[in-house]
């Protein structure tokens, strides 16, 4: 079973939106389970994974409402304010969902590069073990240092870095953001989404030997036990077709065994989230 472990849902408005630019005008609208199925049945996906893009409980159960209706959308990755003072409460009550696997907060929106390791922030970080959730890292590389630390604070959570912490696709630049993601993946606690690459380089004319020197390193660092693919949709089609970025991986990956190209495609996702 191939499992799409990244991507979202939204009804599109202007202001809570605001982050959609008028140069990513292609997803100024409304992306819902109904627009994706057929992508994915067309590209040979039977399920996947909705992550939160609106930092607001709303928004969680917005998604788990469209789980619980779609049963191809097998899992969700939501928000609730880890920092608050009353989050038991909260993670109490979102536990009642079979569905809800997982949180993540928008890090890489944050001006403190080291907001990760905030004392308010790991507290609640700290209390999704004990409800059995997962974390989702939304960083950019400059942030990567902080992941650093944070990820050896949290040895027996599930952690994931999402879209590969966004390397410089564009420019090329990869020395610090290798170094940094050898070393997050020296925690073997950690897995890595190969999902939001098109989107870290030229829109316009990106080829896929733009992203080989990034997905070597997370390869040889994670190893395909720790790897999963996600499409980033609809993000992703401010550059690309759902079937160009799934294709990006798929072609990538087809030099390692079947069982290897299995896990990265689906097995490692429906492990990490406990998918059912």
């Amino acid at each position: 079973m191939i499992i799409d472990s990244h991507q979202h849902f939204w009804k599109y408005h202007p202001v809570k939106d605001a982050w959609i630019t008028d140069d990513m005008k292609v997803i100024q609208s409304d992306f819902l389970p109904e627009d994706l199925h057929a992508i994915l049945q067309a590209n040979g996906v039977q399920g996947c994974v909705a992550v939160q893009a609106d930092q607001s409980e709303e928004e969680t159960q917005f998604l788990l409402d469209l789980a619980s209706a779609h049963p191809f959308v097998k899992g969700v990755v939501g928000w609730t304010d880890l920092r608050a003072d009353n989050l038991s409460e909260r993670l109490d009550h979102f536990s009642h969902y079979r569905k809800l696997k997982g949180f993540r907060h928008i890090v890489q929106g944050e001006p403190d590069t080291a907001f990760l390791l905030r004392e308010d922030f790991r507290r609640g970080v700290g209390t999704l073990l004990q409800y059995d959730f997962a974390y989702d890292i939304l960083v950019y590389p400059i942030q990567l240092p902080a992941v650093e630390k944070f990820v050896r604070l949290f040895p027996e959570h599930r952690l994931v870095i999402d879209h590969m912490a966004k390397p410089y696709c564009k420019t090329g630049d990869i020395a610090d953001w290798e170094k940094s993601m050898r070393a997050i993946a020296q925690s073997g606690n950690v897995y890595c989404k190969l999902s939001g690459l098109v989107t870290e380089a030229d829109w316009q004319h990106w080829t896929a030997k733009d992203f080989q020197p990034y997905l070597d390193v997370v390869l040889e660092a994670f190893g395909p036990q720790r790897l999963m693919y996600g499409s980033d949709w609809p993000v992703c089609l401010v550059a690309a077709s759902y079937a160009q970025v799934k294709g990006i991986v798929t072609d990538y990956i087809s030099r390692l065994s079947a069982a290897e190209q299995a896990a990265i495609m689906g097995g490692n996702a429906a492990a990490f989230y406990k998918l059912s």
